[in-house]
């Protein structure tokens, strides 16, 4: 199963097609619409408005052999406790090794934009983002399968 946390996700389009070819199914998870699918392979589940509702959702649920696909660091860092293999939308992987740091680094940009001492803007999405990050998935799908 491959977990999205749809709210704002650039790269919706790249997973159906990503999902589709190794035959996986996909949940889109969001705090408001999704645009439906006719393919029963692809589910919406839309929740509550409430703090980090989309979240705790896939994370109750996300476990070994799932693939998440978050820019959230505290969900990402959830599901790799709990064994999923997860991405960012720009192909950034997180995994046992990484998401300390990555979880130190939010914690530090956090800081910093709420002293003022940054205005914590994020980079746009590129192409290059795009590539990336089908590249990332497409691996995951095959480390998934295994």
């Amino acid at each position: 199963m491959i977990f999205v946390d749809a709210d704002a996700c650039p790269v919706k389009a790249e997973i159906l097609k990503v999902a589709e070819r190794h035959g996986f199914e996909v949940t889109f998870v969001a705090n408001s619409g999704l645009r439906p699918s006719r393919d029963p392979m692809v589910h919406n589940v839309i929740v509550s408005a409430g703090f980090d509702a989309a979240d705790n959702w896939i994370a109750e649920r996300a476990g070994e052999g799932d693939i998440v696909i978050t820019a959230d660091v505290p969900l990402a860092a959830r599901c790799v406790a709990a064994g999923a293999l997860v991405t960012g939308p720009s192909g950034r992987l997180f995994d046992k090794n990484n998401i300390g740091m990555a979880t130190a680094m939010r914690d530090l940009g956090a800081h910093l934009r709420e002293t003022g001492e940054s205005k914590g803007y994020n980079a746009a999405f590129t192409a290059r983002d795009r590539s990336a990050f089908l590249e990332a998935l497409d691996r995951l799908c095959r480390q998934a399968k295994r």
